[in-house]
């Protein structure tokens, strides 16, 4: 195995999608990619088996580093459920990290040397758009925020969106305010469920990819299975990380529940779930009242310790002119025990990885009094 380090500029994402092309087709060693400023965990180096071709490390949702080990036949099976579903091989642009499992992926899918953003001075609306009108790329991935902040500038960034095969959504929950902006904007969006376990986006839209097993517990539990599924995780992980690749199929920490035209819809994490007053209270189904809302951007719902609710549900918000007193009396009617008890507006949700919110963050955020 090798270490192939990324530090945003597209030389390196390049360097780091020929080599994991060799591995996956069998010419050359598994590969370790690396984030800006990060070096390898010395645990993480040595022999692999010789079916696996990159090692991805993730913190996933939960915040604690985990390194997942990437079967070449799963990540090319994934490339080619992924074109059964969106349309025929071609060029990607690459807007994300290249070192995340979503990165790896736009390098290893592109049917030609995939077109690369600079990111080293963050993602910015204008440096998308040239990219995209230079490159002639068919598709793109991205996350929420991306998408919002192309949204919002309009004109050409607009235009480009517009002139993708596809864009695929995911990394974070997209709310349905969100898709229903962009597709009436005429943006070709396409969600996308997953994760590095399971060589990122397995389920497209709520349905799930040719050779994706979806099964849900009787709590909800969300288990995937099939040809895109990791080898498992190397490294320092706990009994139960390694526990959760059982069955043939991995038990993930999310919740779902099938709609009544049988796609998937993801809930949030049970972790997440907010237990108030003896109820539970899905923050994703919080966030999607306040996101209906006009004015709201973003909107990120966590539990605080209560005296007398066990926990209370509260809620940060990000826009403009918004007021939160205001906010909360409009939603308080359809959410019933779930409204928030409070509402804060905030310049920006806490974030990590590549677009998810970071909820411990929030929370200490808002215990200490910020925002207004």
């Amino acid at each position: 195995m090798v270490t192939v380090p990324t530090d945003g500029s597209p030389a390196a994402a390049r360097h780091l999608g020929e080599a994991a092309a060799a591995a996956v087709a069998g010419d050359g060693p598994a590969v370790l990619p690396t984030g800006p400023g990060e070096d390898a965990d010395p645990a993480l180096l040595g022999p692999v088996d010789d079916a696996v071709a990159a090692v991805v490390t993730t913190t996933g949702s939960t915040g604690v580093p985990k390194a997942v080990l990437l079967p070449a036949a799963a990540l090319a099976a994934s490339a080619r459920a992924t074109y059964a579903r969106i349309g025929p091989p071609g060029r990607w642009l690459l807007a994300l990290p290249a070192h995340h499992v979503a990165g790896l992926q736009v390098l290893l899918r592109s049917a030609e040397p995939a077109a690369v953003m600079d990111l080293r001075a963050g993602f910015r609306t204008d440096a998308f758009t040239a990219a995209a009108a230079a490159s002639g790329a068919a598709y793109t991935s991205l996350v929420p925020t991306q998408l919002v902040r192309l949204l919002d500038a309009g004109g050409p960034a607009l235009d480009a969106l517009r002139g993708f095969t596809a864009v695929l959504l995911g990394g974070a929950a997209a709310d349905p305010s969100l898709l229903d902006r962009a597709r009436a904007a005429g943006v070709p969006v396409v969600t996308t469920y997953g994760m590095s376990e399971t060589c990122g986006g397995c389920v497209y839209d709520g349905r799930p990819l040719d050779g994706v097993t979806v099964t849900l517990e009787p709590d909800g539990r969300i288990v995937l299975g099939g040809t895109t599924l990791a080898a498992g995780y190397r490294g320092a992980v706990s009994d139960a990380d390694r526990a959760a690749f059982t069955g043939g199929g991995f038990r993930t920490n999310d919740l779902g529940v099938w709609t009544d035209d049988g796609r998937l819809e993801v809930l949030g994490r049970a972790d997440d779930v907010i237990v108030t007053g003896g109820e539970n209270v899905a923050p994703a189904l919080v966030e999607r009242a306040l996101l209906a809302q006009d004015g709201v951007r973003e909107a990120c719902v966590v539990g605080l310790p209560d005296p007398e609710w066990g926990a209370r549900v509260v809620a940060a918000v990000v826009g403009d002119g918004l007021d939160p007193d205001r906010l909360r009396a409009t939603v308080a009617p359809q959410l019933g025990h779930a409204a928030p008890r409070s509402v804060t507006v905030l310049d920006a949700i806490p974030a990590r990885g590549i677009g998810k919110p970071d909820r411990e963050a929030l929370r200490r955020l808002l215990t200490s009094g910020a925002g207004s």
